[in-house]
């Protein structure tokens, strides 16, 4: 896995742990990767994963079954949602609306992208 200098690696572990639930290539209640098996997979030190584990287990993102261990969390999807909008809206919106000052692009305009987004259409 190729990591990046700005974010914590155990933090983009819990990204990529993160991606494979929402993507529901994981699902409610399935268990994961062992701590060993996924520092072999991402090629790092097993603490590191672990801290990644711990990190997901804090948010509620994933559950320890004592002596089995880790499984998907039922509230999961909702959990990683949450940190995924609280990451938007802290980091990357303050640098769109900082872009969409720049070239004066207006809140209303910037609806009609989005709403040909959703439609699927071209921009």
């Amino acid at each position: 896995m190729e990591f990046k200098k700005k974010q914590a690696i155990y933090l983009q572990i819990g990204d990529l742990i993160c991606d494979k639930i929402i993507t529901r290539e994981w699902v409610q209640d399935e268990k994961i990767p062992s701590v060993r098996e996924m520092a072999v997979q991402v090629e790092v030190n097993p603490n590191t994963v672990m801290r990644s584990y711990a990190y997901l287990q804090d948010q509620g993102i994933i559950y320890n079954k004592r002596g089995i261990g880790y499984f998907v969390s039922e509230e999961s999807l909702g959990h990683i949602r949450g940190l995924k909008k609280k990451k938007f809206i802290q980091q990357e919106l303050p640098q769109l609306f900082k872009t969409m000052e720049i070239l004066q692009v207006p809140f209303d305009e910037l609806a009609e992208y989005y709403e040909a987004f959703q439609n699927n259409r071209e921009l």
